[in-house]
């Protein structure tokens, strides 16, 4: 059999997946999003890898950065916006390790992790979370 190949997804195509992901959070979750930024970049930066003691950058597929909802005060005024970053090429390698599911599963499977943190949610709550999200 011959099989084609395309090119590796794009960094664009992945933050299409990672929002259609957070589109499928119940409306309740999506409603206390606010302004958390998302972003998909390659790989995390070295300085982020430092500070969490990661020295195969391959090791890091998503960051939530920020306070949980759960964690927040009035002082916290004028520090740095919450993020949700997931990183494309450990994202990709892990999926191609698993090959037991689709990159949308993955994806969605990163991005409510990280939503999950923004919630302060326990492990048991995220994967509760994910299955109300579906995909």
């Amino acid at each position: 059999m011959t099989r084609t190949f395309g090119t590796p997804i794009s960094l664009a195509e992945m933050e299409e997946l990672g929002l259609a992901a957070l589109e499928r959070l119940p409306e309740v979750f999506r409603a206390e999003m606010g302004d958390v930024v998302f972003q998909v970049e390659d790989f995390a930066d070295e300085e982020t890898l430092a500070e969490m003691g990661i020295e195969d950058p391959f090791e890091l597929t998503g960051l939530y950065e920020g306070h949980a909802l759960t964690e927040r005060s009035i002082e916290m005024s004028g520090t740095l916006p919450t993020r949700i970053r997931l990183f494309r090429r450990p994202i990709l390698d892990e999926w191609a390790e698993r090959g037991d599911e689709t990159l949308e599963h993955l994806v969605a499977h990163v991005v409510i992790h990280e939503v999950g943190h923004h919630f302060g949610l326990s492990d048991e709550d995220i994967h509760a979370l994910e299955d109300m999200a579906g995909d």
